[in-house]
This record gives structure tokens, C-alpha cells and sequence, in this order.
């Protein structure tokens, strides 16, 4: 009885000695590939997602330090009737003005419509779009046949890094990508400015903001002295 224990002792020790040596051997695989123990409870496995592309933000430098003194984004002394946050467009002086109140506004150097495309009139801001698509209208197309049909927004797009639509028309505020522009005739109605100078407006303005384009013949003169 006792040799039977003492054999039974001997293949125990032997098969645990043997276990032991597996689990070595499975431990070193699991360490170099690990195995789930149960597949079927794994979450799926999905594609990792694609970066957002955003798109790009206004230079940092504001090229409208290289435009004459004249047309550079200031406050000026102003008195107007209007109440604070309407834009007044100086279509004759190239300016366009947002009334702050107390007798001031701050100035932007603009760029007009060039000869027989200047209009005027009250409208209000009726949408707001960053980076806007283009799609010239049928009438300008009408005019300048090589025009794409649609251009999508970005630094190319000659509508800029803003744009503020007007009522129903076809005329907007918006950037430009020809900053040289400014203080010119030289747009088919609507209404530019750097893209530095459309942002910092579009940042105070709303939608429903009150617009009044005064005409060519409006002649007076500047009221806007500089404040700072």
C-alpha cells in the first residue's frame, strides 16, 4: 500500500513538474501575442476616424497696416443720428463706418463698386458665413463668362474670410484676397475689406444689424477725425 502511495507521490510530482513547465511556456506566449481567453466578448474593432479638417484662420499679421494711413481700422469721432451698431457705407470716401455712440464710430477702409455698379439704400444683415462658398450670380456670369460656377471658401476665394449678406440682394460685406483693393472702385456693388478688418466686424455685428449705403453724389465731407 505504502509503495503504491509513495508511486502515486512520484507521478504527481512528475505531472506538476510538467504543468509547470507548460505554464513557462504558454506565460512566454501570452507575453509575446496575447490571447483573449473569451473572443466573442471583445468590443468590434472600428477604423480609427479621419482628422477634422478645419479650415484656415486669418493671418495672424493684419496686412492693413500696409494700407495709406487713411484706410486703416480706427476709431474717429463721429456723430450720427443712428443707433450704435449700424454700419453707415461712405460709398464716395471708400469707408465704411460702425457706429459706437457718443459721437464716435469706428472707420474701416473699404472698397466700392466701380463706375454704373454703385447703389444705394437701407438693408439689414440677413446671414452670416465664415469662410463663405461663392457662386456668382447669373447676372455677373452673364458678364464675365470665364467665372467658375462655384467656388468653395478659403484663402482663394475672393469673397474672403467673412461674409454678411444683405436682405434679399445680391450685394454682401464681405473679405477680399486682394487687400491692395481697398480704398478703390473697383467690385460689381458689393462691399470689401481686408480679411483682418471683415473679421474683427463680423465679430460685432448680428444678424438684423441696420446697413445704409449712402450714394455717389453724397459728396460731404469726411466727419471721421481719428481718436485713436
Amino acid at each position: 500500500m505504502f509503495k503504491s502511495i509513495k508511486l502515486n507521490s512520484r507521478f504527481v510530482a512528475a505531472a506538476f513538474g510538467a504543468l509547470a513547465i507548460g505554464t513557462a511556456a504558454f506565460s512566454t506566449s501570452v507575453s509575446a501575442a496575447p490571447l483573449p481567453l473569451f473572443p466573442f466578448l471583445l468590443p468590434p474593432q472600428t477604423e480609427a476616424a479621419p482628422p477634422v479638417q478645419s479650415m484656415p484662420q486669418v493671418e495672424e499679421e493684419d496686412r492693413s497696416a500696409g494700407l495709406p494711413a487713411r484706410l486703416r481700422r480706427q476709431v474717429v469721432a463721429y456723430q450720427s443720428r443712428e443707433a450704435p451698431g449700424t454700419i453707415i457705407i461712405d460709398t464716395p470716401h471708400t469707408y465704411l463706418y460702425y457706429v459706437l455712440g457718443n459721437g464716435q464710430a469706428i472707420r474701416y477702409g473699404i472698397g466700392v463698386g466701380r463706375e454704373g455698379f454703385t447703389w444705394s439704400g437701407t438693408q439689414t444683415i440677413t446671414k452670416k458665413a465664415e469662410w463663405p462658398d461663392w457662386t456668382p450670380p447669373a447676372e455677373m456670369i452673364a458678364r464675365q463668362p470665364n467665372l467658375p460656377r462655384h467656388m468653395t471658401g478659403g484663402p482663394g476665394n475672393p469673397l474672403g474670410a467673412r461674409a454678411m449678406y444683405l436682405g434679399g440682394t445680391v450685394y454682401r460685406i464681405h473679405g477680399t484676397n486682394a487687400p491692395e483693393t481697398i480704398g478703390t472702385h473697383v467690385s460689381s456693388g458689393c462691399l470689401r475689406l481686408t480679411n483682418e478688418d471683415v473679421s474683427d466686424l463680423y465679430s460685432r455685428v448680428s444678424v438684423g444689424t441696420k446697413v445704409i449705403v449712402l450714394p455717389m453724389s453724397d459728396r460731404r465731407a469726411d466727419l471721421g477725425t481719428t481718436i485713436r
